[in-house]
């Protein structure tokens, strides 16, 4: 029996956001403006059965898959909110679940760190090269949730509520960790609507 952890639709992939998946992504990749599906289930292999009745129910792309052996994900994509939410409806239908009974989000870990040092940022930076640089004095919010699949929708709508630059995004495995950077006032409006999303996850 699978167990599904993650299920989350968004409406509408953020630049930045839609940019890093493409650094992650081997398989067709996302641009901004797309709609999106993140479909985290357990055990792992599960995903496989899953992935392909996506694909065969609409017109959407797969952007990512994971395979582990606790937990698998999958990305899928289209320009056409209709066709992802379609394939969506799909999954839930082959699981006998309704998209409210996703396993429930949990913040392990969140916090806002102010005037970042050179020496810490330069750590920072050397350690996440798919995302963008974090420079001195700005303010840092990081974000550890589970699942890990909800991490993305936290990015997406931090991105959408302020002017913020993306440093890491880490969606797949038992926690998802997220890290962004900005001036004071963005950071706070950004870590506001990332907690936000993450309690109010959009399944539509």
């Amino acid at each position: 029996m699978m167990d599904l952890r993650t299920y989350v639709f968004i409406d509408s992939l953020q630049p930045q956001l839609a940019e890093y998946m493409a650094t992650v992504s081997q398989g067709f990749l996302p641009v901004p403006g797309d709609a999106c599906l993140w479909v985290e289930v357990a055990p792992g292999m599960a995903i496989h059965r899953l992935t392909d009745i996506a694909l065969k129910a609409s017109r959407v792309r797969l952007a990512q898959q994971v395979v582990e052996r606790a937990f698998g994900s999958m990305v899928i994509h289209h320009r056409v909110q209709s066709d992802v939410l379609e394939a969506g409806n799909v999954i839930l239908d082959h699981l006998g679940r309704a998209h409210s009974q996703a396993q429930p989000c949990q913040i392990a870990w969140q916090e806002i760190i102010r005037g970042m040092t050179p020496d810490h940022t330069v750590l920072i930076n050397r350690q996440n090269r798919r995302g963008s640089m974090i420079l001195p004095n700005q303010s840092m919010f990081i974000m550890e949730t589970e699942p890990a699949g909800y991490i993305v929708h936290a990015a997406n709508q931090a991105e959408k509520a302020a002017n913020i630059t993306l440093i890491d995004v880490r969606a797949v495995g038992a926690f998802g960790r997220l890290t962004i950077a900005g001036s004071e006032a963005d950071i706070d409006e950004a870590a506001r609507a990332a907690i936000r999303a993450v309690q109010n996850p959009t399944r539509t």
